[in-house]
């Protein structure tokens, strides 16, 4: 695929998931070891910048009165109770590993699962001439499987780049690269994803 018509979207690489004092990191941390998921991360955003992809960042900030408004419930209603992803906060940070460099891209307003709902991103893509969407990031069954459908949805090719993906569970993992990611595009990993850059 031609790196010029195709975006990265980094979700939520942030230190809720990511490091050790973030609210959500130990559901998720033997899930980050096994995968790889941020060394893959930093080789996906490094490698695909200097191919001359897009790279997005889709951080999640929590609403509350949105969230309040919409009568949210589920996951997202768990990140109020628990205090997760609050503005200003530590654990809302992106990782030091995978902040912004010049020419990226850094979404304001994602408070859904979908990294296209109240962002602009099919706007920002469609501005840049993007045909292609790959995304790696947090988690893997649900914003990452949400923000490929929103992209299959709007007649974007689709890659889910596995290995820099996690999920609270190897199962949960299995599942979506086995039964999910091939409906909506293709799962590839990190190196494969690179290789397929021209």
């Amino acid at each position: 695929m031609k790196a010029k018509e195709t975006v990265v979207v980094l979700i939520e690489f942030q230190n809720e998931f990511c490091k050790e004092g973030g609210k959500l990191y130990d559901m998720v941390k033997e899930e980050i070891s096994r995968q790889g998921t941020i060394e893959n991360g930093v080789k996906l955003a490094k490698v695909a910048r200097e191919k001359g992809c897009l790279i997005v960042h889709s951080p999640f900030v929590f609403d509350e009165k949105w969230v309040d408004e919409q009568c949210v419930c589920g996951i997202i209603a768990g990140a109020k109770e628990g205090g997760a992803f609050r503005r200003g906060d530590w654990g809302t940070e992106f990782i030091g590993e995978m902040l912004p460099a010049d020419g990226d891209v850094v979404l304001e307003g994602k408070r859904a699962l979908s990294g296209f709902t109240n962002t602009g991103l099919d706007e920002i893509l469609r501005k840049h001439g993007i045909k292609n969407v790959a995304c790696a990031g947090f988690l893997s069954n649900v914003c990452v499987e949400a923000t490929a459908r929103s992209a299959y949805d709007g007649g974007y090719k689709v890659c889910v780049v596995k290995d820099a993906t996690a999920a609270t569970s190897k199962g949960n993992q299995d599942y979506v690269e086995r039964e999910i990611y091939p409906v909506l595009g293709e799962a590839m990993t990190t190196d494969e994803f690179i290789a397929s850059l021209e």
